[in-house]
């Protein structure tokens, strides 16, 4: 293969497996939506913790004690956001649509990455995404969506801002996937309380359930995280923030397909504005960013 075509090549598989990370979180999420009836929401977020926090602390292998007592604290905390943010979202998405959902989570990052710009331009952005959530608030006063299932999503997303800025501290303070892997075991401890009878009587009611919760944790927690890495070693962290404003339309499209979930009218435009704003955003950091080749330019892996 040539040089030229290796040039475009790279960059080309590597906004596929992007594409394929954010279908894997999407479609997870359906499938763990979709089995609400057998087990709790809350249950089946102490089971995709759990899992998932097996499997990544076998792959890892954290050693916690090597680590100092402020590195301790910031996994902790970590911890604590993440097991916090599928809590919220996962009772979210009993109230509201997959799609809404998602698309109101995605302004804690959005949030996030507007706080640290100081363009003019951003401003545009800022009201787009305000437009997009005003829409959908609107909507749920008039109560043609549950509020308080918006209001949920809005506090993953707030916690998903946290996961962001304290995942770029653990990951340059813990090497690799250590932080993360002891950072799900917290968790997945947070979730306890809250999920862990649930989720046993609900394997107790029907051990098949425990078949597509396994599903979830491995789509939206495991081979998602192991697609984003290997996509940020062709792509910029910028071109990847830019597809990541695309989980919206993901979410819509397999809520459709596995829940029957029909996005349209105003919901359709509040998703598009929150997507462009979000692209809006992503685009104008790369522009306005210098280039740099270094690992610490990649973004955390979406939750």
């Amino acid at each position: 293969m040539s040089r030229s075509s290796i040039a475009w090549f790279a960059p080309l598989v590597g906004v596929l497996l992007v594409v394929a990370a954010i279908s894997s979180v999407q479609l997870g999420a359906a499938i763990g939506k979709s089995i609400f009836d057998e087990i709790s929401p809350a249950g089946l977020t102490f089971v995709r913790l759990l899992l998932a926090s097996l499997v990544m602390v076998a792959i890892a292998r954290p050693r916690p004690r090597s680590w100092s007592r402020s590195t301790a604290l910031h996994v902790l905390a970590f911890g604590a956001v993440l097991g916090a943010m599928n809590l919220l979202y996962y009772a979210s998405l009993e109230r509201i649509p997959l799609s809404v959902a998602v698309t109101l989570e995605l302004v804690g990052p959005l949030a996030v990455a507007l706080a640290h710009s100081r363009r003019a331009s951003d401003v545009a952005w800022v009201l787009c995404a305000a437009a997009g959530v005003g829409i959908i608030a609107v909507q749920g006063f008039e109560g043609s969506i549950d509020l308080f299932g918006c209001v949920l999503a809005l506090a993953a997303g707030a916690c998903w801002g946290g996961y962001i800025m304290l995942s770029q501290r653990v990951g340059a303070r813990v090497p690799g996937l250590s932080g993360l892997s002891a950072a799900m075991v917290v968790g997945a401890l947070v979730a306890l309380p809250f999920g862990a009878v649930p989720a046993v009587q609900a394997v107790v009611d029907s051990p098949a359930v425990l078949g597509p919760a396994a599903l979830v944790a491995l789509l939206s927690s495991v081979l998602a995280y192991g697609l984003e890495l290997l996509a940020l070693r062709r792509i910029s962290a910028h071109s990847f923030g830019v597809f990541m404003a695309l989980e919206p339309a993901a979410a819509a499209l397999f809520g459709f397909l596995l829940l029957a979930e029909l996005v349209e009218g105003l919901d359709a435009l509040a998703i598009a504005l929150v997507v462009i704003a979000s692209a809006g955003v992503a685009i104008t950091t790369a522009r306005a960013a210098p280039r740099r080749s270094s690992p610490d330019e990649d973004l955390p892996p979406m939750p």
